[in-house]
């Protein structure tokens, strides 16, 4: 039995090496498409439910982002990450009375969508003596069951957030409605592409359009073609999820 369970093990180490260096190629591959050189895209990996031992060999493997969705499974796993030379954030929906437990530990919150959000997160910095990246997230498909400002109100909040001590907003997060057709995603996209640009332009003092996290598992590389320059993979690196 325990045979066993070292060669599935060695398995699945083995079938992360191969989708890490299948992505790899289809970012290079999209990114040239897009006028851009690999070096402009960086690579998370979504670690939901993957047990850090397979995310530290994904890192050993050379990836320097992950990112985490729930906190509590965050803390649970923080002392056996392998974070020397990679890293970490916040990328799911975060409570405002759950900041205080992550602000330092993880390098930028990619969720953030409310000003209470970003006030807590400036305040619980400030007592920590430091600076927290954010981005900002928009809710480009209007749907009701997500998270994130509206397209329209993105500006009206970003020059709310951007005067509060603590913080330093880096650009924007979005998660585009599932769509059967790449036609359709794309059109999500390009849209995120837009407003990340306008903002841009603006020159706003503490925001800079550093980040523009974009494009998941199914539509990483359309997302690039549109503009991404940080895609988030998780089930396409380490499998199907396993829900525990």
């Amino acid at each position: 039995m325990q045979e066993k369970l070292s060669n599935s093990h060695l398995k699945k180490l083995q079938d992360v090496e191969y989708n890490y260096k299948t992505i790899e190629e289809q970012i290079v591959n999209a990114a040239e498409k897009s006028g851009r050189h690999r070096k402009d895209i960086a690579f998370m990996a979504a670690t939901k439910t993957v047990d850090a031992e397979i995310i530290n060999h994904a890192i050993s493997l050379g990836l320097k982002y992950i990112g985490e969705n729930k906190v509590q499974e965050l803390l649970s796993k923080y002392d056996y990450y392998n974070l020397d030379n990679c890293s970490l954030q916040l990328i799911g929906h975060l409570q405002t009375n759950k900041v205080r437990q992550i602000v330092g530990k993880v390098d930028m919150i990619q969720s953030v969508d409310s000003l209470k959000l970003a006030t807590e997160i400036g305040k619980q910095s400030e007592k920590n003596n430091i600076t927290t990246d954010i981005l900002l997230e928009v809710n480009i498909g209007r749907e009701e069951s997500k998270s994130g400002v509206m397209p329209e109100q993105l500006e009206e909040l970003l020059c709310q957030i951007r005067t509060i001590d603590g913080i330093s907003i880096r650009g924007l997060m979005s998660i585009p409605p599932i769509c059967e057709k790449k036609s359709e995603i794309s059109q999500y996209f390009a849209l995120m592409n837009k407003l990340f640009i306008d903002i841009k332009d603006k020159k706003m003092d503490n925001v800079s359009m550093d980040y523009l996290s974009m494009g998941m598992s199914s539509d990483y590389y359309e997302a690039i073609l549109n503009g991404a320059n940080m895609v988030r993979v998780g089930s396409s690196l380490f499998g199907a999820r396993i829900y525990r």
